[in-house]
């Protein structure tokens, strides 16, 4: 931790395959990243769900870390999941002691993002949710995307391109400004 630093705070980035996991951690961390990116093989064909993603040829096997700097006192470690479901056994560690989470979302693939978003919910961990940009992805208004996800009005929804250091820093201070409001009113853990 930097020395001025006086809290560390746990979040995790979590979504399905190739939504931009390690491309949101690595446009916004600080420190060079961690990654356990592997090639693609043969073994994955018939198992993960590529779609979106035909020109991927790495994969998160275990996790991505890095770290960004809040202000002076606030760190915030980021730790990204592994998105082949194959692999979700792995959250369970990842989720010991997280504070929050981002949910990352590819409106090409909505429906992998309930098993995702239920995990969360199960372990009682709070989440904003992040709909990256994808050039070829259909866009839709908010009100649409949050009835489509059964998101409660609280939760806030917000749009961005992890590929951009600014719009991911963003997502983590909408996350961050949900947990603040969270703790203000008690329903934070």
């Amino acid at each position: 931790m930097p020395h001025t630093a006086q809290a560390a705070v746990k979040i995790v980035i979590v979504g399905g395959f190739g939504v931009g996991k390690t491309t949101m951690v690595g446009s916004v961390s600080e420190i060079k990243p961690l990654t356990t990116e592997e090639t693609m093989t043969q073994a994955g064909i018939g198992v993960d769900d590529n779609f979106g993603s035909a020109s991927k040829t790495a994969t998160t096997v275990a996790m991505d870390f890095g770290r960004i700097k809040i202000t002076d006192q606030l760190v915030l470690y980021l730790f990204g999941t592994p998105g082949q479901e194959r692999f979700w056994f792995l959250w369970n560690g990842l989720f010991e002691g997280a504070l929050g989470a981002v949910v990352l979302v590819d409106t090409r693939r909505l429906e992998v993002s309930f098993d995702v978003m239920g995990r969360l919910e199960e372990r009682g961990v709070p989440f904003v949710v992040a709909v990256n940009s994808f050039p070829d992805g259909p866009r839709y208004p908010i009100a649409d995307l949050r009835s489509a996800l059964d998101l409660s009005e609280h939760i806030p929804i917000v749009e961005c391109d992890v590929r951009r250091r600014a719009s991911s820093r963003d997502v983590l201070m909408t996350l961050m400004r949900f947990l603040h409001s969270l703790a203000m009113t008690g329903s934070l853990t």
